[in-house]
């Protein structure tokens, strides 16, 4: 499989670098935080983004025409585990679907190298991480949004958790689900591909 193992060339090299580099500084963050006792730090901060106010903000000054508004920005010193919780759920699922949409890659490219681009475990592990980007990216989208939603909840008076709340936070992956069914859309191509040369090879 040398001829498919370089097609696959420097692609299977740099998300092979890239995994392993990712995982690496996950653990060394990990490691640091857990021996220092520092996990999340003592200040937690976020910003509104859904809520502006036209009052605007002292030292900042627009030019003729142009108009500063206000960002609210909540912060609140030595939270409590809930909030700490839901500041990590706005942003720890994304990072998760990176580190393991690598890895299903890296499979699949290893495997592809090992035992052919056009064969019926390629399709089906293509067609895994055409789903696993698919669902996995709307998930945390859905769970990230709703976390942020509720943090915001915790910090301020005049927001409440809301159906409403959490569409404002709502960021639709389109690039993830537009690459999910187009590796989805690969798999369907390369298992034809793969009966085609059983057929072929049949013959012969």
């Amino acid at each position: 499989m040398t001829e498919d193992r370089r097609l696959l060339e420097p692609m299977a090299t740099v998300v092979s670098v890239a995994l392993r580099t990712l995982l690496g500084l996950a653990a060394t963050v990990l490691i640091l935080n857990v021996a220092r006792g520092t996990w999340g730090g003592s200040v937690l901060c976020i910003t509104d983004d859904s809520a502006v106010s036209s009052v605007a903000p002292g030292g900042f000054l627009p030019e003729h025409g142009a108009v500063a508004e206000s960002v609210p920005r909540y912060c609140a010193d030595h939270p409590g585990a809930f909030l700490r919780l839901l500041d990590g759920l706005g942003s720890v699922p994304s990072t998760l679907l990176l580190i393991s949409g690598l890895f299903l890659l890296h499979r699949l490219l290893q495997g592809a190298a090992r035992e052919g681009v056009h064969t019926e475990l390629t399709a089906s592990r293509l067609r895994l991480l055409g789903r696993w980007l698919l669902l996995g990216s709307l998930l945390c989208a859905f769970v990230e949004a709703n976390a942020k939603a509720a943090l915001i909840d915790g910090l301020s008076r005049s927001m409440d958790y809301s159906a409403a709340a959490w569409l404002g936070w709502w960021s639709t992956p389109y690039l993830a689900v537009l690459t999910g069914l187009g590796l989805l859309t690969f798999a369907r191509i390369t298992r034809a591909g793969a009966s085609m040369r059983e057929d072929l090879e049949g013959v012969v």
